[in-house]
């Protein structure tokens, strides 16, 4: 039997991806390598492959869910722009998503191109050594005070 908390943090990572839904769906469809993303992200966070295959099949229009604190919207932003890149593609849509979703996370819309071009370096990520590193650097740089 599942508990109140072990149920909130299965929410927690389905919210997650349905972000990331949100973002593969802003051209009109999911593209074959964007949901072989979601699905690698899925099984990093420990959903079952059918969890993620009903939330891609779901018709639903999937809100941004925002989460409260800044390492929580930083891993956001990093499996969104994993996403970006998941087809080879940088669209325009695309960076217009990530743009308006820093804006309600209370960021500077500037983080969005810095992830894209210098710490996702063509699309492959940082280290998650690293990534520690880069979201203090991207609290100091693109937090709103």
């Amino acid at each position: 039997m599942n508990g109140f908390f072990e149920h909130q943090y299965l929410s927690y990572k389905k919210n997650h991806i349905k972000n990331l839904l949100a973002l593969a769906k802003a051209d009109g469809f999911v593209h074959e390598k964007e949901q072989k993303m979601l699905f690698k992200i899925g099984k990093r966070y420990g959903l079952k492959d059918r969890q993620v295959q009903e939330l891609i099949n779901n018709d639903e229009k999937y809100s941004v869910n925002v989460p409260d604190n800044f390492n929580d919207q930083m891993n956001v932003l990093y499996d969104l722009v994993l996403m970006v890149w998941a087809d080879g593609v940088v669209e325009k849509k695309e960076i217009d998503f990530c743009e308006a979703l820093v804006k309600r996370f209370g960021m500077k819309k500037e983080i969005v191109k810095w992830l894209l071009h210098e710490v996702f370096e063509k699309g492959t990520p940082p280290p998650p050594d690293e990534w520690d590193e880069l979201k203090q650097e991207a609290k100091e740089k693109f937090a709103k005070k």
